[in-house]
């Protein structure tokens, strides 16, 4: 089973967001959190320090990070464990460096948030966000 990390990056009590192209295989054209897949060898953090570095040009420190939920998906035929955490401090200005996985990025307050891949994963966020 494919194992996902998200990033939940709050600030001034919004949330980070990315606008996934519309022809990605998984969840196409929505917004959601950023992320992605966990590589063979890599612990949930390792994957999501480097996932937001890639995406969106931040460093991360798991000090500075705490588990909010993990639940089930199924994108296309597939499933994937989906793991989200809470990421109150970066180094750097987010910004889309890989425009090959989304077309914007953009910061929600919490009556703007979309909804995500799951309603769990949104409600997390909320109440994270609160």
């Amino acid at each position: 089973m494919v194992q996902v990390v998200v990033g939940v990056l709050v600030r001034e009590g919004r949330v980070l967001l990315a606008h996934r192209r519309p022809d990605k295989q998984a969840f196409p054209d929505v917004w959601d959190l950023p992320g992605g897949v966990v590589e063979a060898g890599e612990s949930e953090l390792e994957a999501l320090a480097r996932e937001l570095h890639e995406e969106l040009g931040v460093r991360i420190t798991a000090a500075s990070t705490s588990h909010l939920c993990r639940v089930t998906v199924r994108p296309g035929a597939g499933e994937a464990v989906l793991s989200s955490w809470l990421v109150p401090v970066w180094e750097g200005v987010p910004a889309n460096v890989a425009p090959e996985e989304h077309v914007d990025i953009g910061w929600f307050a919490p009556d703007e948030v979309p909804p995500l891949v799951d309603p769990r994963v949104r409600a997390a966020v909320l109440e994270a966000m609160a």
